[in-house]
């Protein structure tokens, strides 16, 4: 994983993130499910946990493509619940990613979260769309577990990726038309392997040894 949630919203679709380097860049996972990847994971991700207690887990939700006005309460217990969810998701989307069987106990994990009501969306006055107040991590748990579900079962189950750069995890599903994506950002983890292709350009080849 390249980089850590960041914290300034931004029109554009997917995340800001911010690269060890401190720069910031966009970064669309394309699913709910693949925008909690963002946030740590199981074994070596750890050392990217964001999800710290359950004010983090608000502030994800108010940065991901959920809509606006969540109004989100989250309990210890409700957060502890959606980062096993995530850990779970992890090797999932990994496994999708590359063409291997995905793992039947995680696949439990995934469906049990299903299970519960998910969060409530309502048409406001003016057409939006708002969620139904009172809304609960329970019921954000269940909203992403069925996204995943959606996912791993919908028409672009084969379209899960897992970054090209060699030092990057980031998932996300590519939606372009051609099916060639294979950047998480073409100006973070893309930018750099055309830097380092153009270096490699200019470097003059080392002279062959004598007979």
């Amino acid at each position: 994983m390249s980089g850590r949630a960041g914290e300034t919203p931004d029109p554009s679709p997917g995340l800001t993130l911010v690269s060890f380097q401190g720069k910031r860049y966009r970064f669309d996972a394309g699913a709910l499910c693949l925008e909690l990847l963002t946030t740590g994971g199981p074994g070596a991700y750890a050392r990217w946990e964001v999800l710290h207690e359950p004010a983090d887990l608000v502030a994800w939700a108010g940065r991901s493509r959920l809509p606006d006005g969540l109004g989100l309460t989250v309990s210890a217990e409700e957060l502890e619940r959606v980062r096993a969810l995530r850990d779970a998701l992890f090797p999932l989307a990994v496994e999708r990613a590359h063409g291997r069987p995905l793992p039947t106990a995680h696949l439990d994990v995934v469906n049990a979260a299903a299970a519960g009501p998910p969060l409530v969306a309502r048409i406001a006055p003016d057409g939006g769309r708002v969620w139904a107040p009172g809304a609960t991590g329970a019921q954000l748990l269940a909203t992403v577990a069925r996204d995943a579900v959606d996912l791993f079962t919908g028409p672009y189950a084969h379209r899960v990726r897992e970054c090209g750069a060699h030092n990057c995890y980031l998932l996300f599903v590519d939606t372009s038309r051609p099916g060639r994506r294979r950047w998480c950002s073409m100006e973070h983890c893309g930018n750099r392997d055309k830097v380092r292709a153009h270096r490699a350009r200019q470097t003059p080849a080392e002279p062959k040894p004598a007979p």
